[in-house]
């Protein structure tokens, strides 16, 4: 049976009731203690994925220039943490070019659309057991079928701009999401089999005592491979084959929509990072010598840093062998995976 919930947007609701009871009546006091709610818990979350994504773009740069025997950000603030501040000002204070030939509607309209789109499934995953925008029965099936929009939406941010590189670039990126999305596919089956349930709490619950990646090793690398494919990231940033595309469908971004791909690409990693420590690492879940919000922030941070730790260290693969990885290899492990689940932990 489909249940939906959320304990936080609840407790907003509740506030906003008693502090607007003596002042609206009753026919909208209701309605406006709802928005308020969802205004306030829409805020909270935003604050917590702009800090995430702004400490973490501020530790890449510097993690990058240490591997590269650079020094990274260093004048701007202590230890150069305001670098970043001071280079989105920059970018949006830039002028918008928009290319002659774009569809210029569908190209303004693309970026913002993703980061709305993974901003609205972080609401579907719990950060603690409360705090949860939709707590849902199907929650990890409602999750991935926002996400399964981003090939879309990568076609169209290539194609309107009117630029063939751009629009052979998304192409390009399109065929790489799609040729993972069946293993995708069947590893999410494979956790729901181990938790018997599509529901995030449910499935975190499930590894209150061993985390599912201890219990399905292969899935669990599989899910991590897969996840650098659909956050573009090294070795699967074919976006940025510079020597061959030039910057992919981001050819003929102008500086303030560079500003939110950015923005988005941070956006992307707490997403990617946020279901592999939930679907993996048990999520909120950890020694109570930490409230539960401190264990979710401290594995999405460690599996952003391992993330960023491929990123410099390891090539990019031409897109020849990242199909070739999705279709040959991925594909047959996690049909294993999903088999030895069913074996091992179901049957």
């Amino acid at each position: 049976m489909l249940q939906i919930s959320s304990a936080a947007i609840q407790s907003y609701f509740n506030s906003a009731q008693r502090l607007l009871s003596g002042i609206i009546g009753n026919p909208l006091l209701n309605p406006i203690s709802l928005i308020i709610a969802l205004v306030v818990f829409a805020i909270a979350l935003l604050l917590i994925v702009g800090i995430f994504g702004y400490l973490m773009g501020w530790f890449e740069r510097k993690f990058i220039a240490r591997m590269q025997s650079r020094r990274g950000p260093t004048y701007v603030g202590k230890f150069g943490i305001l670098q970043n501040l001071a280079d989105l000002i920059k970018l949006l204070s830039k002028e918008n070019i928009v290319p002659a030939n774009a569809d210029k509607r569908l190209f303004q309209f693309t970026i913002p659309m993703m980061i709305f789109a993974f901003i609205m499934a972080i609401a579907f995953i719990p950060l603690t057991q409360t705090f949860v925008g939709v707590n849902t029965s199907i929650g990890l099936i409602v999750v991935f079928m926002i996400l399964s929009f981003l090939p879309l939406l990568l076609f169209l941010a290539g194609w309107t701009s009117g630029n063939k590189f751009a629009s052979i670039g998304a192409m390009r990126s399109v065929a790489m999401l799609v040729s993972y999305e069946i293993p995708l596919v069947l590893v999410i089956v494979a956790v729901a089999m181990l938790a018997n349930s599509y529901s995030f709490s449910t499935i975190i619950a499930a590894q209150s005592h061993y985390w599912f990646a201890l219990l399905m090793p292969i899935g669990f690398v599989v899910f991590f491979v897969i996840m650098l494919a659909e956050l573009e990231r090294a070795p699967f940033d074919l976006r940025e084959a510079d020597s061959e595309l030039i910057a992919g469908w981001l050819t003929d971004v102008s500086a303030p929509y560079y500003a939110l791909v950015l923005s988005l690409d941070y956006v992307r990693l707490f997403t990617g990072a946020l279901l592999i420590s939930v679907l993996f690492l048990g999520g909120y879940l950890g020694p109570s010598i930490l409230p539960p919000f401190a264990w979710t922030i401290i594995k999405t941070a460690a599996v952003s840093i391992f993330i960023i730790v491929v990123r410099a260290t390891m090539v990019r693969m031409k897109i020849n062998r990242v199909l070739r990885l999705g279709w040959v290899a991925l594909l047959p492990l996690t049909v294993a995976n999903l088999l030895l689940t069913f074996v091992l932990f179901v049957h």
